[in-house]
C-alpha cells in the first residue's frame, strides 16, 4: 500500500528539465502550478493542498529552497517555505491570466533538482487529538479527490485505503492510547480501523497527513 501511495505522488511529478542552467534561481510558469491547485478548489477537497518542492536527482531527498515568490509585472508576493523545503501557491486564475511566474531560490544547482508535487492536508488539520468525525472527514476528502481523478484516469489512479500520518521525528516510536503503533515517525491507519475508531490521541501534532493508497 505504501508503495502505491508513492506511485501516486510520482504521477503528479513536474519536471523542471535537465536543460536548466546551473543557476540557483529559477522561474517556473504559475500556470503549471495552477493546473494542479485548481483540482482542489471545491468543498469536497477543502482540507487538502498540494505542497511543491524539488527532489535531488538520484538521491531522493528534497533540495534546499532558500525562498520562493510569485512575480508579476506589477508586484512580487513572497511564499512561505517550510523547513522541509516545500511551499504552496494560491489558487488564482488572475495570476494565470497575468502570466505570473513562481521564482524559486534554490540552494543547489537547478539542473540537479526536479520539481515534485505532494498531496496532503492543510496545516489547520494537523493536531494532537482527532475525533472519529475528524478522521472520517479527512478520509472522505482524499476519497473524493481520488474518485474524481479516477473518473477519467481510472487506469492510472490508485484507491484510498486509509490515512498515513507522518511526524518530523523520523525516529519516533510510540503506541497511542488507542493501541496503534507509530513506527519510525509514521502511523498507518487502515480504513477499517478508521470506521471503528472512537478517536486518536497522538504524542503531538504531526508533520502531515496523506492518503494511504493501493492500486
Amino acid at each position: 500500500m505504501i508503495r502505491a501511495a508513492l506511485f501516486f505522488a510520482s504521477s503528479l511529478f513536474i519536471g523542471v528539465g535537465s536543460s536548466s542552467v546551473a543557476a540557483e534561481t529559477i522561474d517556473v510558469e504559475y500556470s503549471r502550478f495552477y493546473s494542479h491547485v485548481k483540482k482542489l478548489d471545491n468543498e469536497d477537497t477543502q482540507a487538502l493542498q498540494f505542497a511543491f518542492g524539488f527532489v535531488r536527482v538520484g538521491e531522493g531527498r528534497l533540495c534546499e529552497v532558500n525562498g520562493a515568490s510569485i512575480v508579476t509585472d506589477k508586484k512580487t508576493m513572497p511564499l512561505e517555505v517550510s523547513d522541509e523545503g516545500r511551499f504552496t501557491v494560491p489558487t488564482e486564475k488572475a495570476l494565470k491570466l497575468a502570466n505570473a511566474l513562481v521564482r524559486i531560490d534554490l540552494n543547489e544547482r537547478a539542473n540537479v533538482c526536479d520539481m515534485s508535487v505532494q498531496l496532503e492536508t492543510k496545516p489547520e488539520y494537523l493536531k494532537q487529538y482527532y475525533t472519529k468525525d475528524d478522521l472520517t472527514f479527512l478520509y472522505g476528502q482524499y476519497e473524493a479527490f481520488f474518485n474524481e481523478m479516477g473518473s477519467f484516469l481510472s487506469f492510472m489512479m490508485p484507491s484510498v485505503k486509509g490515512l498515513m500520518i507522518q511526524f518530523d521525528d523520523k525516529n519516533l516510536d510510540f503506541i497511542t492510547p488507542q493501541g496503534v503503533q507509530i513506527n519510525n515517525g509514521v502511523l498507518h491507519l487502515e480504513q477499517d480501523w478508521i470506521n471503528d475508531a472512537k478517536g486518536l490521541t497522538l504524542p503531538h501534532a504531526p508533520l502531515r497527513v496523506t492518503a494511504m493508497a493501493s492500486s
